[in-house]
């Protein structure tokens, strides 16, 4: 297969992996809406739904088909041939289908959830990929549990659907179990002993509930895999999944990794607040690049900071993730600098004496109010000059 060996495809799950949030399912208008603002922001792969799971989920995956023609249309499957099926024919309108099947991987999925062998399994996972591939080219294979699976075992499965026909190699933490470093070096193990893993892309999905969604995505990356399963604001069963946002930026941040994807990173603010405003599902304030304060500079020693040149604080450049400009927060852990910057903003330039007149009657109203609006600050600003024209 030819790809570019520094492309790091993405794959949203927003509306499949996402939406299974209690009280955030979306109709299908709803999803048409996400799936075309997904297109616009450069996704390479949607994740539709789960057709055999209900009638609404198979119509949302026929909807999307119609609706978007650039990202690859993908329809989850378990192992079997009804499911398969449903996504065949869910598929039918898609310009670009894939069908993403698997099964379980680890021992403890093998034995507790399909009270099975390790033969069995691998049988019906190649059986599954054989089936699908007669309807569809482009078949990625899930190893459900992968993150506590035996390498060697999971290695001779992706060995088997990728001669079976599988294009793409899922790799999924399901649970959220992995530290960075063991997610990472379970990449490289396929690397180096799956002799067929040339002929297919290694992707990451990572569950955060440790919190380490994104680090274990970012090291299986560095590691070799070459598709992201993320969602927008990181949203996703129990603590949710890899962040889009946040594992696009840090590839564009740190360019030492010499890794790039097709994101038009300056529609992130308005996807994030679309989806959240869609499932009613509010975005953290302190939310890494979406979030209201990811851009907020309130103490004193950071504004002045920021003010005097903006990298002292900043990594990343507001507009370039949608958002207008940095906020400059004034409380009372706020300096003389930051409140002569948002006087000089708000058209009072004042000398070293009235700006420490202002500056004191400041550090009072702030203390009472925690914040300080625009409209205080000409309060304060107007109340200084005024003592000195009686």
């Amino acid at each position: 297969m030819l790809h570019d060996p520094n492309r790091v495809y993405i794959f949203d799950t927003t509306l499949r992996d996402g939406e299974q949030v209690p009280g955030c399912q979306l109709a299908t208008p709803e999803k048409v809406e996400i799936a075309k603002a997904l297109e616009a922001l450069g996704v390479d792969v949607i994740e539709a739904g789960f057709p055999i799971s209900s009638p609404g989920d198979f119509q949302s995956v026929v909807e999307l088909s119609k609706a978007v023609s650039e990202p690859v249309i993908c329809a989850l499957t378990r192992a079997n041939k009804g499911d398969i099926d449903a996504a065949v024919a869910a598929l039918k309108f898609a310009k670009r289908p894939r069908i993403h099947t698997g099964i379980g991987s680890s021992d403890m999925h093998i034995k507790y959830k399909f009270n099975s062998t390790r033969e069995d399994i691998l049988a019906r996972a190649v059986e599954a990929v054989k089936y699908a591939k007669q309807f569809v080219e482009d078949i990625e294979f899930y190893a459900e549990d992968a993150g506590r699976a035996d390498n060697v075992f999971l290695a001779q499965m992706v060995e088997a659907v990728i001669a079976a026909g599988a294009t793409v190699v899922n790799i999924p933490d399901t649970n959220g179990y992995c530290l960075p470093e063991l997610y990472g070096s379970k990449i490289r193990f396929l690397k180096e002993n799956v002799k067929n893993i040339d002929q297919a892309i290694i992707s990451v999905h990572c569950h955060n509930d440790l919190g380490l969604a994104t680090a274990n995505s970012l090291s299986g990356i560095i590691n070799g895999a070459r598709q992201v399963e993320c969602t927008i604001n990181g949203i996703g069963e129990r603590a949710g999944n890899t962040a889009l946002e946040e594992v696009t930026m840090i590839l564009k941040t740190h360019h030492d990794l010499n890794l790039h994807t097709n994101i038009n990173s300056k529609h992130f603010r308005q996807i994030s607040d679309m989806v959240s405003s869609m499932m009613r599902m509010p975005v953290q304030p302190n939310k890494a690049i979406v979030g209201q304060n990811a851009f907020a500079h309130s103490s004193g020693i950071h504004q002045d900071g920021f003010l005097k040149h903006r990298e002292n604080y900043e990594i990343i450049k507001p507009e370039d993730v949608g958002v207008g400009s940095a906020d400059i927060v004034l409380t009372a852990r706020s300096g003389r600098h930051a409140l002569k910057h948002h006087l000089e903003r708000l058209g009072h330039e004042l000398d070293k004496a009235n700006l420490d007149l202002v500056y004191e009657r400041f550090l009072i109203l702030a203390d009472e109010k925690g914040r300080i609006n625009d409209e205080d600050v000409l309060f304060l600003a107007n109340e200084v000059l005024k003592a000195q024209v009686q």
